[in-house]
């Protein structure tokens, strides 16, 4: 059973710190991969919960968390020279326990779990540290069990990608996945859910770190120039640019 002792005041405060836990060690032992990019799909919220923390188990002050294997998702946003990228918003989204997103297109609304928020963000710290407690993705139709990512710097959508689970044998049938022709390249969506050692409820980590291709302008004063980024689709619910329906795929 989920442990709700603490306030959550305590738990935003207590995940910026908690975004250095779970970090890759010797990160920069080798040069910077690229991290491949995977469209943003259809189904970006076209609703904002009332919600938009860095806690998708939690609406606001509810008592009831969302249904799955928790997991704490945290790593670094950086350049491929191993800069760090400071005051990016990070977005997740993802499908709940019941495989449905927080969007009006999506296939099986009426299995939606109301108590999962389904979108998060986090603002980065000075070393690039992002962090979201959330659930390990699940399969929806068609697509393997994925968390979308994307990171927006000085209110522009800068990248977008999916976190695909390492070892998920869908991802052999994934065409999104496949599209990524490099081995190499595929490596780098790919991230490994581990327990967390002594934990009573089952938790889960995973550490996945960003490396950009491009290279973005930060705010030599650190104040905070802008917002998060339009989505990529900005047609009707499930249709692609000018209205052109693509492929289900999400």
């Amino acid at each position: 059973m989920l442990d709700l002792s603490f306030s959550r005041r305590q738990f935003l405060g207590y995940s910026v710190g908690a975004a250095g836990l779970f970090v890759t060690p010797g990160l920069f032992a080798e040069e910077l991969a690229r991290t491949a990019s995977i469209g943003e799909g259809p189904f970006y919220p076209d609703r904002m919960p009332l919600d938009t923390d860095n806690d998708l188990l939690l609406i606001n002050d509810a008592i009831t968390p969302a249904v799955g294997e928790i997991t704490h998702l945290s790593g670094r946003i950086l350049s491929q020279s191993g800069e760090p990228l400071r005051n990016a918003f990070v977005e997740i989204w993802q499908v709940d326990n019941n495989g449905a997103y927080l969007h009006s297109g999506t296939s099986n609304a009426d299995k939606r779990d109301s108590n999962f928020q389904g979108y998060g963000r986090f603002l980065t710290d000075v070393k690039g540290n992002y962090y979201f407690r959330t659930i390990k993705p699940v399969a929806y139709p068609g697509r393997t069990p994925h968390i979308h990512l994307a990171v927006s710097q000085n209110g522009k959508r800068v990248f977008t990608t999916q976190v695909l689970v390492k070892g998920e044998k869908q991802n052999e049938r994934d065409g999104l996945f496949q599209n990524i022709r490099d081995e190499a390249a595929q490596k780098t969506v790919l991230a490994d859910f581990k327990k967390i050692p002594d934990s009573k409820i089952g938790e889960l980590a995973a550490s996945f770190n960003v490396v950009l291709g491009v290279t973005v302008e930060d705010s030599h004063d650190g104040a905070i120039k802008g917002g998060i980024g339009k989505p990529e689709f900005q047609g009707r619910p499930g249709r692609g640019p000018g209205g052109a329906r693509p492929p289900r795929r999400s």
